[in-house]
């Protein structure tokens, strides 16, 4: 099992502690020393009021404070937890990553997501009721531009007569790139589209509110990906679809870690066909995250990582 560990870049309540370039650089450094696969981060560049309110955060850049991780690291991978592609044009999105992928070594994992905030893509200027289609349509616009070669392509409010990108990403034909969200579409986005899925825990009481569906068990989780199971086999998908899960024993925002509960999940998930999870860890200041890091290192991520 792979783990990814989320750098607490939404703390813009506490700047002097993890929102410098040495907060990012020392953290990305422990998680890679203890072991995690990944760092993450998340993206919300402009929320609504009313969401903040009712416990949304911040976050800074993704691909700014990904470039600042790689820059003190070596190994670790860079994922973003989701990229909202269908807030950006997505020839600008495909440079950005390109960028990142060609000046870490070839590190990038692309999560992206749909989005579900409606009055954050308001506020960019992006169309809410179509952002599965804009979704669609970017991860292909952004594959066409990674292949370094001259593109024709028509998008929505966007045309290609004729344009090159370059440098290519390293990574060939492009970085692993995984879609989010619980729904069917987004399975078959992932299916026909994409190298993973990344869905969420979901409580059904916030389904509506997040847009996607809810998803409370393990049992709910292995039926999703036997529809994607069936889907793949439906197009005459061969590749295995990587699947990332945030497991048991710990929460979203980083509260008490339950050691025990974790590897317990972890092997549940991993029964299941998942192998990679994400966890965000607690500790109000850099150095009780940098204690979590270590323990965490040594008590789940050296013990998990046959499974």
């Amino acid at each position: 099992m792979q783990i990814s560990y989320g750098l607490p870049t939404h703390r813009v309540d506490r700047p002097d502690e993890f929102l410098t370039a040495g907060a990012i650089a020392e953290l990305a450094a422990a998680a890679e020393q203890a072991g995690f696969a990944a760092v993450y981060t998340t993206e919300h560049p402009f929320p609504g009021d009313q969401w903040l309110a009712h416990g949304g955060h911040h976050a800074v850049d993704p691909m700014v404070a990904l470039s600042f991780a790689a820059a003190a690291t070596s190994t670790i991978r860079l994922h973003t937890n989701l990229f909202i592609l269908a807030y950006r044009n997505p020839f600008v999105a495909a440079k950005s990553v390109s960028t990142l992928d060609v000046l870490s070594g070839g590190r990038v994992i692309l999560g992206v997501g749909a989005g579900y905030l409606e009055p954050e893509f308001e506020a960019l200027g992006a169309t809410f009721a179509e952002r599965n289609d804009r979704t669609d349509e970017a991860i292909v616009a952004m594959r066409a531009a990674w292949t370094g070669e001259s593109v024709t392509f028509e998008g929505s409010g966007y045309r290609a007569r004729g344009n090159t990108m370059l440098p290519r990403p390293l990574q060939r034909p492009g970085p692993p790139l995984w879609v989010g969200g619980n729904s069917k579409r987004a399975i078959r986005r992932a299916v026909e589209l994409a190298d993973g899925w990344c869905p969420f825990p979901n409580p059904a009481r916030v389904a509506a509110r997040t847009h996607t569906a809810p998803l409370e068990t393990h049992e709910q989780l292995a039926e999703a990906l036997a529809y994607a199971g069936a889907h793949a086999e439906s197009i005459g998908r061969a590749d295995p679809l990587t699947v990332c899960f945030i497991p048991e024993g710990l929460t979203m925002g980083g509260g008490v870690v339950d050691d025990q509960a974790v590897i317990a999940s972890i092997v549940s998930l991993a029964s299941i066909g998942v192998s990679w999870v994400t966890v965000a860890l607690p500790g109000e200041t850099r150095a009780a995250q940098l204690s979590a890091i270590e323990q965490f290192g040594a008590a789940v991520v050296r013990r998990v990582a046959d499974r």
